[in-house]
């Protein structure tokens, strides 16, 4: 058989010839060539049309390592914010976020253990770490004071631990005997726990001693969560807890205790302090308000998500890459592979002459998932956007309502709010045009697959469009309209918007929350590629001609939408905004 190179390990341990060698120019049709092109780029003023000179100037400046992956509640992704509202600031757009600002803050909040905390059993006080150390299940916990305590047996002894009826609305003290990948010996998962007894008032697993002090570090961090309006769902409050606290809570040793044995019950329940994140987490809103008087009340909306996944561990940026690049063509969407000998060989052949020709640079270590594409194309395309209507002679019919949502990547959390929480009338919102990842979809992408699992390629007319006809026929029929009147010459791939397909694209980007409201939507994109949720998701590769001519278009379609006398007829209706999104 072959032998396997694990892929981490090999991210972590190439040893190749790098940044002695005198740099060499690369062939023209390397496809590696691209490694060489620069990071960074000096910024020159945007004009009113859509141009790639703009959306450079743009793009490298939001994307840049600077914002640190604009992570939701952090201060790239604050930078990256207030940027956007600086230029719609200067382009003269009507702020429409909240207090006559460009900003809709989320109730994004940080909630982290009480250190001080204490629990009490039979007199005896224990102290939070030291005794016992709780895991933040959310807001609906409940409360283990008072409540009866019950053994439980051994999680790992499926035929004779504590049936899940019998304890609840009790504390469930549990031993585990069985090891768990990744989880120090003695600590079960977490989530099949929950699972076994999800009507417990708690669950106390013994297991504080087997916490190593990574675990407790991990722990002691707080955790920050979207205040939801309603009552969050019930759970079992989670402890680890010490021997010693155990065997008070059950009246004597654990050894030869029989399943099922009561116990004392605790005076208090553990505590959690709660404040708003000091970064606040941010839509951007903002108005482009129309021209005519029975119409400047309704909006067309053009969103895109401002919001990246962070940092993450250092990898070789130009091993990764390479890798991606030719084994792992869905970026995050695919499996890391593991290389064989063979292919391992063929990577460092190709890095070798990579960094013969970048003197070493490219092997730089990167930590840093910029989201040039995700989405920094889609921000900075409707910011340029914005600008041609700003600078055009004559405003359309309807008004424009411009979103950059925040949140998309861990759960939709800012286009939630806003159609939640809207800052103009909901339904005066006639269609939502949601534009995610738009500066690929070449030739060398792999931009998705087919029902049939079959893979999707780029084009030079390439542009996805999920959910046109889903809730409006005619919405979708203007799009096809507006790409052949205008000229774009845009090749549409409906494949992803297959009903049933596994991606279930549909429900993944921000345009879901307003189809939920029954306001006809369309999702562009270019589609996936091997460097999505990658550090190499730099601004450097993106195609600029492509992301402009997209960006018109999507520019044109909105205004095309605008000066429609009537809003799209709506003849597919969602009839549950609270349902579950299946595509």
């Amino acid at each position: 058989m072959l032998r396997r190179v694990p892929l981490a390990g090999f991210l972590a341990c190439l040893t190749l010839p790098a940044a002695a060698q005198a740099p060499q120019a690369a062939p023209a049709q390397n496809p590696w060539a691209i490694l060489s092109r620069p990071s960074s780029r000096t910024p020159t003023p945007t004009t009113g049309a859509i141009t790639v000179e703009d959306l450079q100037s743009r793009l490298y400046r939001f994307a840049a390592d600077s914002m640190q992956g604009r992570f939701m509640g952090t201060e790239g992704n604050a930078k990256g914010v207030e940027y956007i509202a600086s230029e719609l600031r200067r382009l003269g757009l009507e702020p429409a976020g909240e207090n006559g600002t460009y900003f809709q803050t989320l109730p994004w909040m940080e909630r982290a253990i009480d250190s001080a905390g204490t629990l009490t059993v039979g007199g005896a006080t224990f102290h939070v770490w030291a005794d016992f150390v709780p895991r933040d299940q959310g807001l609906g916990q409940r409360s283990i004071a008072g409540v009866p305590v019950v053994y439980g047996g051994d999680f790992a002894d499926s035929l004779h631990r504590l049936a899940p009826e019998a304890v609840a609305g009790k504390l469930v003290v549990l031993t585990y005997s069985g090891t768990i990948p990744g989880n120090s010996p003695g600590i079960p998962n977490r989530m099949l726990v929950n699972r076994g007894y999800p009507d417990a008032a708690g669950i106390a697993v013994v297991g504080r001693e087997a916490l190593t002090p990574a675990d407790l570090a991990g722990f002691r961090q707080a955790s920050q969560y979207l205040q939801r309006d309603g009552t969050p769902p019930a759970v079992p409050t989670y402890l680890y807890v010490s021997r010693p606290m155990a065997e008070r809570l059950l009246g004597g040793a654990l050894p030869g205790l029989a399943v099922g044995a009561a116990g004392t019950p605790v005076a208090g329940t553990p505590a959690y302090t709660t404040r708003p994140s000091p970064t606040p987490a941010r839509n951007v809103v903002a108005i482009l308000r129309g021209r005519d008087p029975a119409l400047r009340n309704t909006y067309v909306a053009i969103g895109a998500h401002n919001d990246h996944v962070g940092m993450g561990q250092p990898v070789a940026f130009d091993s990764q890459y390479v890798i991606n690049h030719l084994y792992r063509p869905h970026g995050a969407e695919s499996d890391i592979p593991d290389l064989t000998a063979e292919q391992a060989a063929e990577v460092n052949r190709i890095l070798a002459d990579v960094r013969r020709a970048t003197g070493g640079a490219s092997a730089r270590l990167d930590s840093i998932y910029n989201g040039a594409d995700d989405d920094g194309s889609g921000s900075m395309g409707v910011l340029e956007i914005a600008e041609r209507y700003a600078t055009m002679r004559e405003r359309p019919r309807r008004s424009i309502l411009f979103v950059w949502h925040v949140g998309e990547e861990l759960g939709l959390y800012g286009s939630a709010y806003f159609t939640d929480h809207p800052t103009v009338p909901r339904d005066s919102i006639v269609a939502q045009l949601n534009v995610d990842m738009i500066g690929r979809g070449g030739p060398g992408d792999v931009t998705g697959t087919t029902l049939a699992g079959e893979p999707l390629h780029g084009n030079d007319d390439y542009l996805q469009l999920v959910g046109a006809r889903r809730i409006s026929t005619q919405l979708g029929d203007w799009a096809d309209a507006e790409n052949r009147a205008g000229r774009h010459g845009l090749k549409f791939d409906y494949a992803m918007d297959a009903n049933g397909h596994p991606a279930n694209i549909y429900c993944r980007s921000d345009h879901f929350e307003y189809a939920r409201y029954n306001i006809p939507i369309i999702f562009f994109t270019t589609g996936g590629h091997a460097d999505y949720h990658q550090v190499n998701d730099e601004p450097q590769f993106i195609e600029y001609p492509h992301l402009a001519r997209v960006a018109r278009y999507i520019g044109a379609l909105g205004l095309r939408v605008a000066n429609q006398r009537a809003r799209p007829v709506i003849d597919h209706p969602v009839t549950d905004p609270n349902g579950q999104c299946r595509q």
